[in-house]
């Protein structure tokens, strides 16, 4: 060995590149994990009665990264239930009963798996659709210590009084100020947009 420390070094160096690798392809391997685990911690939830909300919703989840969930209605709407113009329409009851909560017909996912929960929603009456609060009140629990993140759409109105009724249906929650958003927002202001909650 003394005769030839050249060769022991090289000896020494060859035995050593295999854990050199092994620990490289871990550190990407963690780096990968982290990354999904990352976008996991983030979940769109949209009630859409036409498809405007759905089309947002979708674009979203596939610009963070996130799953995404749709909250159905037990008995969907119709379009005589959606005219507004129609007081004694489906729609425009519940909006006038302020205990309205309409059935839904599939249960949320596991929402321990997530962080921040993404809720949208088409602005009926200046607000949020009874149903939004239905899922609020249904998931109370699991919501607890959560991020609500408010998102919607509408042909013209704001975000009415829709985040405010969201907090006070369930204080343990962190809702954050919501934003409506146009049927035709692109992908890139929807990330930027995620990006500051």
């Amino acid at each position: 060995m003394m005769k030839h420390p050249i060769l022991a070094i090289v000896w020494t160096l060859a035995a050593l590149m295999p854990i050199f690798g092994c620990a490289k392809e871990n550190d990407n391997q963690n780096q990968i994990t982290g990354a999904k685990a990352m976008n996991n911690k983030a979940l769109v939830t949209y009630f859409s009665a036409t498809g405007t909300t759905k089309g947002v919703a979708k674009r979203l989840a596939d610009a963070i990264g996130s799953d995404i969930f749709e909250i159905v209605p037990a008995q969907p709407y119709t379009d005589d239930d959606l005219d507004w113009r129609n007081k004694k329409s489906r729609s425009s009851v519940e909006m006038a009963d302020r205990a309205c909560r309409p059935a839904i017909a599939n249960p949320a996912p596991d929402l321990a798996n997530y962080t921040v929960i993404y809720v949208g929603f088409p602005i009926w009456w200046y607000r949020e659709p009874s149903i939004i609060d239905t899922f609020i009140e249904s998931n109370a629990a699991k919501l607890e210590g959560k991020t609500i993140v408010p998102f919607a759409t509408s042909g013209g109105s704001g975000m009415g009084d829709s985040s405010a009724n969201l907090k006070k249906l369930e204080p343990k929650e962190k809702v954050v100020e919501g934003r409506r958003f146009s049927a035709s927002v692109d992908a890139d202001t929807l990330k930027t947009w995620a990006a500051s909650k």
